[in-house]
C-alpha cells in the first residue's frame, strides 16, 4: 500500500512549505458545490418545530476536572497543545468561493491559547455522555444527514427525503453519533475517530463540561496554518508532498466514486496522519469542524485584534472540510476556506475541537 498514514508524532512541515510557484489558481467555478452548507435542519421541510420547542438543551452539570482521571477502555486524546499567539495573515485574496467571504487577506493578531491536538473521538464524547446523561440533538430530533453511499441498501430504502441542490445528502431516522449511518450502523469499531452528527449546541455543551471552549474562527485558521503565511494547506501549496497522503479527503470522481486512496471513505481516526508544526492533526479534511464565530461573509482590510465575530446570526462557522472534499465540488480543505450550518444542525461529516485560554488544570498533570 503506497498511502503513508503515519509519518511520527512529530513533523515540522515548515520545511516542505511549497512557494507561491507552485500555488494554482481557482475561480469559482473550478469548484462546484458538494451540498456540505445544505445539511441543515432548515432543510427538512417536514420539521416545523422550533429549536426550543425540540430541543432541550439542559442536563446535569458537573465539575469538569471530573473528567480528568476517567479510566477509558480507550487512549485518551483529549490533550491539548500551546499555540503561541502572533500576527498572521487571514482569510486569502485569491478565493475559491468568493461567496463564502474567503477574502480578503488581513492582518490579524491572535493572543497566546491552547488547541485540542485532535478532534474529538466518539470515546472521548461518550466520557461525556456517560458522566452527564446528555442526548445529543440529532438524538432528540431523530435524524440526521449521511452521505447517500455509506448507507445500507436497507437503510436507504426507508429514506424519504433528498437534499435539493444535492441529492446525496438524506436525513436517516435514527442516525445519530453511535450510530452514524443510521440504527443499523455503530461506532463499535471506531471509537478512536472523530464523533460526528453533533450540532454546534452539543459541541458547546461538551466544551463546557471538559473546562474548554470553541476555538474562534482566527484561532482555528492561524492554529491550522502552523506558522505559514498566504499557503493553502497547513504544510504548504502542495496537496501531496513527496507523493504521499497528508489529509483524508475525496479521491475519484465526486459524488459517483471514492477510491480511497488516502486509506480511507469515511472517517479517519483522529490520531491519523502528520501534525503540523503547532502539533495539531486532521486540521483540514476528515471532518468539518465548528468554531464559535456567528457566520459573516463581509470583512474589514483593517487589522484586528481576537476578532470573535458579530454577536449575533444565524449560521455558525465551521472550518477545515471533511472526507467528503474534492477540488472539483467542494475545494474547501483549505486554511481560509469556510462553510457554515445552522447551531443545531448535523451530518455525518461535522465534529469539532476544542480551544482553551489557559491550559485546564486537570491536564497539567497528564503524562
Amino acid at each position: 500500500m503506497k498511502t503513508i498514514l503515519y509519518l511520527g508524532s512529530v513533523v515540522v512541515f515548515m520545511l516542505l512549505d511549497v512557494r507561491g510557484s507552485d500555488l494554482v489558481e481557482f475561480d469559482e467555478s473550478a469548484s462546484k458545490e458538494c451540498g456540505c452548507k445544505s445539511t441543515s435542519r432548515s432543510k427538512l421541510n417536514d420539521k416545523e418545530e422550533t429549536q426550543d420547542e425540540a430541543v432541550d438543551l439542559t442536563f446535569a452539570s458537573s465539575k469538569y476536572s471530573a473528567a480528568a482521571n476517567i479510566e477509558s477502555n480507550f487512549e485518551r486524546t483529549n490533550q491539548m497543545s500551546f499555540i503561541k499567539g502572533d500576527i498572521f495573515n487571514m482569510g486569502t485574496n485569491k478565493p475559491v468561493f468568493v461567496a463564502d467571504g474567503e477574502g480578503p487577506e488581513r492582518v490579524v493578531k491572535v493572543d497566546s491559547f491552547y488547541m485540542d491536538i485532535h478532534e474529538v473521538s466518539n470515546a472521548e464524547f461518550e466520557i461525556f455522555v456517560n458522566n452527564t446523561g446528555y442526548v445529543t440533538e440529532a438524538e432528540k430530533f431523530g435524524d440526521s444527514f449521511v452521505f447517500e453511499s455509506l448507507l445500507s441498501e436497507n437503510t436507504k430504502s426507508k429514506v424519504t427525503q433528498a437534499v435539493a441542490d444535492a441529492p446525496w445528502w438524506l436525513p436517516v431516522k435514527g442516525c445519530n453519533w453511535r450510530h452514524p449511518e443510521g440504527p443499523d450502523s455503530s461506532i463499535k469499531d471506531r471509537m478512536d475517530h472523530p464523533v460526528i452528527h453533533v450540532s454546534w449546541n452539543d459541541a458547546v455543551k461538551y466544551c463546557e463540561w471538559v473546562g474548554k471552549r470553541l476555538p474562534t474562527e482566527a484561532e482555528w485558521e492561524y492554529a491550522c496554518r502552523g506558522g505559514l503565511q498566504s499557503r493553502l494547506y497547513p504544510w504548504g501549496n502542495k496537496l501531496m508532498p513527496h507523493g504521499w497522503h497528508w489529509t483524508n479527503i475525496w479521491q475519484g470522481e465526486f459524488p459517483i466514486e471514492n477510491t480511497g486512496e488516502d486509506g480511507f471513505i469515511s472517517t479517519a481516526p483522529v490520531t491519523s496522519f502528520p501534525t503540523n508544526s503547532f502539533g495539531l492533526r486532521n486540521m483540514v479534511g476528515n471532518v468539518w469542524e465548528w468554531t464559535s464565530d456567528w457566520w459573516i461573509t463581509t470583512h474589514s482590510s483593517e487589522a484586528v485584534s481576537n476578532p470573535s465575530g458579530p454577536a449575533t446570526g444565524k449560521d455558525k462557522v465551521k472550518k477545515g472540510g471533511s472526507y467528503l472534499c474534492h477540488q472539483s465540488y467542494c475545494f474547501r480543505y483549505r486554511c481560509a476556506a469556510r462553510s457554515q450550518n445552522t447551531p443545531d444542525s448535523s451530518a455525518g461529516n461535522l465534529g469539532f475541537r476544542c480551544a482553551s485560554s489557559t491550559l485546564p488544570e486537570y491536564l497539567q498533570h497528564m503524562g
